[in-house]
């Protein structure tokens, strides 16, 4: 298999498996990418969710609506931009995303003992900080 190959196999093959994880998932995706940018990388705006979600502000700003109104995000004045809001977790958006990447782990801990033996298992573990390495890079061009 050539490197052309290789990467798109991967390519297609993480998309399948993301896509199968999502069907996991009890809440939309956008809402569930929030919470996930929030937990990892503390308060941030709306702007900063749409830049780093790769989507457009308007999209991002209807899943901070959905996840105010659900009490999952809380919004105050930015310190330094009165213009603007600071999004952050509350207790139960962290407790919601925690069940969420719970429901996840669990999901696919099952397909792992179902479909692979303990070799392929440890394969994948192998193969873990390759990916890692090559998803970074990818989030820095």
């Amino acid at each position: 298999m050539d490197d052309n190959q290789l990467a798109e196999e991967l390519r297609l093959t993480i998309g399948q498996l993301v896509r199968a994880v999502r069907t996991a998932d009890t809440m939309p995706p956008g809402e569930a990418a929030v919470l996930g940018y929030l937990d990892r990388s503390g308060p941030l705006t709306t702007a900063d969710i749409a830049q780093m979600r790769g989507v457009s502000h308007q999209s991002a700003a209807k899943a901070v609506k959905e996840l105010l109104g659900q009490g999952l995000v809380r919004a105050e004045t930015h310190p330094s931009d009165g213009r603007k809001l600071l999004l952050s977790l509350t207790l139960a958006g962290s407790t919601r995303l925690a069940q969420e990447r719970r429901r996840r782990a669990d999901w696919l801990v099952t397909a792992f003992n179902d479909v692979l033996n303990s070799e392929e298992r440890e394969t994948i573990a192998a193969a873990l900080p390759l990916l890692s390495r090559l998803a970074t890079d990818l989030n820095s061009r």
